[in-house]
């Protein structure tokens, strides 16, 4: 991939929109990130009533972005207090993502299992989950694209605000060299449906039932795969508002 220096730049600039400022990731932003992750992990809501084990969550799912690939990070701050209220964490290595999730796997495994007879039956359960059904019930994803995960919290979660920060990383994307990004989201009932999708210029590739929630949530969840092409449209929305 190659890098135009000037638009890297003005992509890493912070931008305000809707009393939100997006940035880029900071160290210090760690455990602020890391709480987040784990405070909206059950469909943006806690996740403790599914896996009370916080630790082991944060680094199934941010060790990564934060460790190896920070630079591809960005948060959301209110304005007014300064609270890191949502991010944004990119890949946009795909090869050395692999590789890293690869070798962290095993060691959380190990980690998992010393911890598991203590765990609630809740958590047992989810665990269980993960290891038989998980890998099975997860869709497709492109093996070569970069990536990105989102998290808000409720102050964070407005259409300016969003679409600022989504913006923001398909510039970052854009200014160095990627061509296309995928995206893993839930969806259920009439949220985020595939009209939503095309209206922000990606393209629905595969969807399916994540089954750990039918115990916990009253309609299905599905876990969706959306792809968009950067050569294409760097920005979010593909049709004029």
């Amino acid at each position: 991939m190659t890098t135009n220096p000037s638009h890297a730049a003005a992509a890493d600039a912070p931008i305000e929109a809707g009393g939100l400022r997006i940035r880029k990731y900071r160290p210090s932003d760690r455990a602020a990130v890391r709480w987040l992750c784990c405070q909206t992990g059950f469909l943006g809501q806690a996740i403790d009533p599914v896996f009370e084990d916080r630790e082991l969550f944060a680094d199934f799912l941010t060790n990564y972005y934060l460790d190896t690939e920070p630079e591809s990070a960005f948060v959301v701050e209110t304005i007014a207090d300064g609270k890191v209220s949502g991010y944004l964490l990119g890949c946009r290595r795909p090869l050395r993502n692999q590789v890293h999730n690869f070798l962290q796997n095993g060691r959380l495994f190990l980690t998992l299992a010393w911890r598991y007879p203590r765990y609630s039956a809740t958590s047992r359960r989810f665990i269980r989950w993960i290891l038989w059904n998980g890998w099975r019930e997860v869709p497709a994803a492109p093996r070569r694209t970069a990536h990105f995960h989102i998290n808000l919290l409720p102050e964070a979660r407005s259409v300016p605000g969003t679409r600022a920060l989504i913006d923001a990383y398909l510039s970052y994307l854009r200014a160095r060299g990627a061509k296309r990004v995928y995206g893993q989201m839930v969806s259920f009932a009439n949220r985020r449906g595939e009209k939503m999708f095309q209206r922000y210029g990606f393209k629905l590739l595969n969807r399916a039932e994540i089954t750990k929630y039918r115990r916990l949530h009253p309609e299905p969840v599905f876990l969706c795969t959306v792809v968009k092409d950067l050569e294409e449209n760097e920005r979010l929305y593909a049709v004029a508002e």
